[in-house]
């Protein structure tokens, strides 16, 4: 396990998030459990992020992949019916773009809300999830001024519109802890064996501990929408957002 294998599969999304088609070889395909790949660009899903969409092609034949399930491999879910590629067959992969690139998208701009909502008001993320183009965000908020949904998404978009670097590296896990306000939910989600995290950096804004696709620059994100703001508790706010265009 870790940012670069999971079970027998490189992973190539976490090195390079554009990537969109590459070429694999078949190491498992089972009807119940799924196919397993030497290397795949598909995200497995995960952080609030759901897992991406695409195909196989192999010998004139396409294989739709619509999910996937996480145990000591990495099990890639084929639609209903769709033929299995045999075993040590070399298969083309192909991630659906547009649903990767609005994830993409989503998943920065949640990142901007929650380096904003840090920043201005000082307060950590208990909950959140995703789909292309929209998702939510909860935050330990006791009190939020009146103004506060028009206000976040100004200050949202301002972000957005300032271009910031995302920048992703790797450190060893004693280093990544070291970095002040690294994590920025109330519990500690990176697994406890796990001795390497990757960091998602928007330079200037947000620093934290993440294993999802990004966009290179917070420009890329495109404009934000602040769709509602929710009371769930005395303390928990949820905010959901939404991409414009």
């Amino acid at each position: 396990m870790g940012v670069t294998h999971h079970g027998r599969t490189h992973r190539l999304d976490l090195a390079d998030p554009t990537l969109r088609e590459w070429e694999c070889t078949v190491l498992h395909a089972d009807p119940e459990q799924g196919i397993v790949l030497d290397r795949s660009a598909f995200y497995p899903g995960g952080g609030g992020q759901p897992p991406d969409h695409g195909v196989l092609l192999w010998q004139g034949v396409q294989t739709r992949i619509v999910g996937t399930r996480k145990g000591d491999d990495l099990w890639l879910i084929p639609a209903e019916g769709d033929p299995l590629p045999p075993v040590g067959s070399t298969v083309t992969g192909a991630v659906e773009d547009e649903r990767r690139t609005r994830l993409m998208r989503t998943h920065s701009g949640l990142h901007v809300l929650c380096g904003v909502v840090f920043r201005d008001f000082g307060a950590l993320v208990t909950g959140g999830n995703m789909e292309p183009g929209e998702a939510r965000m909860d935050f330990n908020l006791p009190e939020v001024p009146a103004d506060f949904k028009a206000r976040i998404e100004e200050l949202v978009n301002a972000e957005v519109a300032a271009d910031r670097s995302v920048v992703v590296r790797v450190l060893p896990r004693v280093e990544a802890l070291a970095l002040p306000d690294i994590i920025r939910t109330q519990s500690n989600l990176i697994p406890p064996d796990e001795q390497e995290v990757r960091i998602v950096d928007i330079v200037g804004l947000d620093v934290q501990a993440d294993g999802g696709t990004h966009v290179a620059s917070t420009g890329h994100i495109g404009k934000v929408q602040v769709v509602k703001v929710e009371s769930k508790g005395r303390a928990n706010r949820r905010v959901r957002i939404r991409l414009v265009d």
